[in-house]
């Protein structure tokens, strides 16, 4: 996607800290318990965007299994195909990170700083 993201903005719906669903594999369900908090933090993810952070949770879970497996391998053409399963996991993990600005650059939007509002007026707001 090129051009301008939409900026994030918190949301009066936000859900607080959830658990794991049960059925993820354990390494999803670590990746959910550490980014859960920070996400509820942000008051910026809805049930609605809960499916998100599953599949970004899956693809960190695959890309720490992948590793493991990886690590293990001795055939040359398995080793090749789990890196190439491992490479997919990793830029979609990336993309679903950015998605839900756990990413550096993501996190470095102005929406997504803290911004100082001492008296309340945006001298950008026209409306």
């Amino acid at each position: 996607m090129k051009g301008t993201k939409p900026q994030m903005k918190q949301d009066a719906a936000a859900v607080d800290i959830l658990p794991a669903p049960a059925w993820l594999a354990a390494d999803a369900q670590n990746e959910w318990d550490r980014v859960m908090p920070v996400l509820s933090e942000r008051r910026i993810l809805t049930v609605a965007d809960l499916g998100i952070l599953e599949n970004y949770c899956i693809c960190i879970g695959r890309v720490r299994a992948t590793e493991a497996t990886i690590q293990t391998e001795t055939d040359s053409g398995s080793l090749l195909k789990l890196i190439r399963v491992q490479d997919k996991a990793m830029a979609s993990a990336r993309q679903h990170a950015a998605e839900l600005g756990l990413t550096p650059v993501s996190r470095s939007r102005p929406a997504m700083r803290e911004e100082d509002t001492e008296d309340g007026d945006d001298p950008l707001d026209v409306s």
